[in-house]
């Protein structure tokens, strides 16, 4: 027989499951494991996240949804000031990074000749590298044109430290010249970046 539980109880400890986890959770997770002792609906079980995530608005913290699932992390005011605990933890990525990085976001799937066609310069070795090993993108599949090029697209990785849930949660973009959608692009990805929060992980 399933335990009891109410919402008060449940909120404390869903707030102590996801203070504690080193990732997001999902909601399928959260059934599975801490609360699956308990009769809990899906439809109780959003509600108190919900509520979750109300109790936090006005704190240094906050409950949010990302692509991989539920997690706490610092609210974004607070990033620059926070970045001075961990100096080594905080890379600094060259506009080229992330104008590839935009290029792939918002043009997924897409090739490494496509991204040179539209920067208009090489992309390095070095880039998509940088790139592939911090696992914000990844290779699809392949365009079927002579040589088979790579088909690039971004990852839950990317979607998680942008703080989005999806790709329709991107910066939007009203211009759409090549040149103009490219600066958009990337400043909207630079903005995110510094507005990127620290997590309490």
């Amino acid at each position: 027989m399933a335990a009891k539980i109410n919402d008060s109880q449940l909120a404390q400890l869903l707030e102590a499951t996801l203070f504690a986890s080193e990732r997001p959770l999902t909601a399928d997770e959260l059934t599975a494991t801490v609360l699956s002792d308990f009769a809990i609906s899906n439809k109780q079980l959003q509600m108190v996240i919900k509520q979750l995530m109300l109790d936090y608005q006005g704190r240094g913290i906050e409950l949010v949804a990302t692509a991989s699932g539920y997690r706490f992390q610092t609210k974004s005011e607070w990033s620059e000031y926070l970045a001075r605990l961990w100096p080594e933890r905080s890379p600094r990525y060259s506009r080229a990074v992330l104008e590839t990085l935009a290029l792939i976001a918002y043009r997924q799937p897409i090739t490494r000749g496509e991204i040179e066609a539209v920067r208009g310069v090489t992309v390095s070795s070095q880039i998509m590298r940088t790139l592939l090993d911090r696992g914000w993108v990844k290779v699809v599949g392949h365009k079927e044109v002579p040589g088979r090029p790579g088909l690039y697209a971004t990852t839950k990785e990317f979607l998680d430290y942008f703080g989005l849930t999806d790709l329709a949660s991107l910066p939007a973009l009203t211009e759409f010249s090549a040149q103009s959608v490219l600066s958009m692009e990337t400043e909207a990805l630079f903005a995110t970046a510094v507005a990127q929060t620290t997590t309490l992980q």
